[in-house]
């Protein structure tokens, strides 16, 4: 009963945020929830203000007004930085990677709070560092194998495909032992049997108790990968409710499909 009763409190609430830029409102008092354990979708049509709410929710951009709380804190006067140091972290629509690193040291970046990266503990605890350093590299290489790239992991990161590149990011973000993932198009420009491959990835990640909340276009995605579906048109809620319900409601067909019942 206990762990029923975590799981129904929300890992990440958002309420009131309004961001605007030049006058025009890209989100307008919009809230989000995203229980733990959930695949929660965000959705909405071109200019709808998603990617806004995903910045705001991660701190890229400081809101006008409103209020993040994850994991039970607020985290709206925070950098991004300790935000993802909380265990809230974010991939990007275009997939980011430092092209002439490995694959895998793209990977042994991510990881926090690395005893090697401070001068005193490299010259007094060179032992500490060494050890701390093959594990890193022995759990970066366990989870390129789960993002399906470690027979990549010398080659540079920059000559990865599209779809090739968002799969490393998933795993860099996986790197920092993260509580909730935000996911902003993963199926983005990526061929359909890898879209596949990715959203198994994903299911499967979620089945050993990550939490995710995804931006994604394809609706074949959202639908079959979701819990719960959230919609924005014009920077505002519009709906939210279960794939199914989405699916149905005439306003979403209208706002976002261009069409109503």
């Amino acid at each position: 009963m206990e762990s029923k009763a975590k799981s129904d409190f929300p890992l990440l609430a958002a309420s009131g945020l309004s961001k605007s830029f030049g006058g025009v409102h890209a989100v307008n008092n919009a809230e989000i929830k995203v229980t733990p354990g959930s695949i929660t979708g965000l959705i909405g049509p071109n200019g709808a203000g998603k990617t806004t709410l995903f910045n705001l929710l991660s701190n890229f951009i400081r809101p006008d007004k409103g209020k993040v709380v994850f994991d039970g804190e607020p985290i709206q006067h925070l950098q991004p930085h300790q935000i993802a140091q909380q265990g809230l972290v974010r991939t990007f629509q275009v997939a980011r990677a430092l092209s002439r690193l490995s694959v895998l040291e793209n990977m042994l970046l991510a990881a926090q709070k690395q005893t090697g990266e401070k001068f005193w503990a490299m010259v007094l605890q060179p032992h500490v560092v060494a050890k701390e350093e093959k594990e890193l590299k022995e759990k970066a290489m366990f989870l390129l194998e789960s993002v399906g790239l470690a027979h990549k992991a010398q080659d540079y990161a920059g000559g990865l495909s599209g779809g090739q590149r968002k799969l490393l990011e998933i795993g860099r973000a996986l790197m920092t032992d993260p509580k909730l993932i935000l996911l902003d198009e993963p199926a983005a420009g990526v061929n359909p049997t890898l879209i596949n491959e990715i959203c198994d990835r994903i299911v499967a990640w979620n089945q050993q108790g990550m939490t995710f909340l995804i931006i994604e276009h394809n609706m074949d995605v959202i639908m079959s990968l979701c819990d719960h579906v959230w919609v924005l048109a014009e920077g505002q809620n519009l709906a939210v409710g279960s794939p199914t319900e989405i699916q149905s409601n005439s306003a979403v067909l209208e706002a976002y499909l261009g069409k109503s019942e």
